[in-house]
């Protein structure tokens, strides 16, 4: 048995770099998806809750954080009077806007595959954006069951928006690998050039 998983093991334990690369294009895909949504109207609507409700980000409206429920559109849902309301509110201004910047991240990382110093960059700033999109846990109503009269409501019961926010600490966690990697690899860039001016000093 030991003998048959033997290959298994080595070639797993030998492709620890291409996985690191793996996770830098996994990161990619999903930031230049979900950024590249932002420009739609469904979605600049569908992350007010999260907006609205944060104190890191909802200075960037100006309406106040209740109001939003009163115009609410279900994905694929067009209702004029709500979106004429998103547009005083600085709704879709704001997500291309986000939606740019979680594209830009998510290049930055995947660049990090051929620039140490820039996929350094994306993966930090990669763990930085999971974070804030983590604290919408403790900050958006909406990402827990609401009370319907059912028995299983509030915390721990997370809804729909509340499954997708918890993943992001599977992306906090592949920015901080792949920024560790990169650091690695600066680091050990360092040393050569360290090692070289002692050899021409010598």
């Amino acid at each position: 048995m030991k003998d048959t998983l033997q290959p298994v093991l080595e070639l797993l334990a030998g492709s620890q770099r291409y996985f690191i690369h793996f996770a830098r294009i996994s990161i990619f895909i999903v930031m230049a998806w979900i950024g590249g949504l932002k420009v739609f109207q469904y979605e600049a609507d569908g992350i007010v809750p999260f907006v609205a409700n944060s104190p890191v980000m909802s200075f960037f409206y100006t309406k106040a954080a209740p109001d939003y429920q009163s115009y609410k559109n279900k994905e694929g849902e067009v209702v004029g009077r709500n979106i004429a309301w998103h547009q005083e509110n600085g709704t879709y201004i704001f997500s291309y806007a986000l939606g740019a910047v979680i594209v830009g991240i998510g290049l930055l990382t995947l660049l990090g595959i051929f620039h140490a110093k820039l996929g350094l960059i994306g993966g930090l700033l990669t763990f930085v954006m999971s974070l804030v999109t983590l604290s919408f846990l403790i900050t958006t109503p909406e990402v827990y069951v609401p009370d319907l009269g059912g028995p299983d409501h509030g915390f721990p019961y997370l809804s729909g928006a509340g499954r997708l926010v918890i993943k992001d600490i599977i992306m906090m966690a592949a920015g901080l690998m792949v920024s560790s990697d990169a650091a690695r690899e600066l680091l050990e860039e360092k040393r050569k050039q360290s090692l070289q001016v002692q050899v021409y000093k010598v």
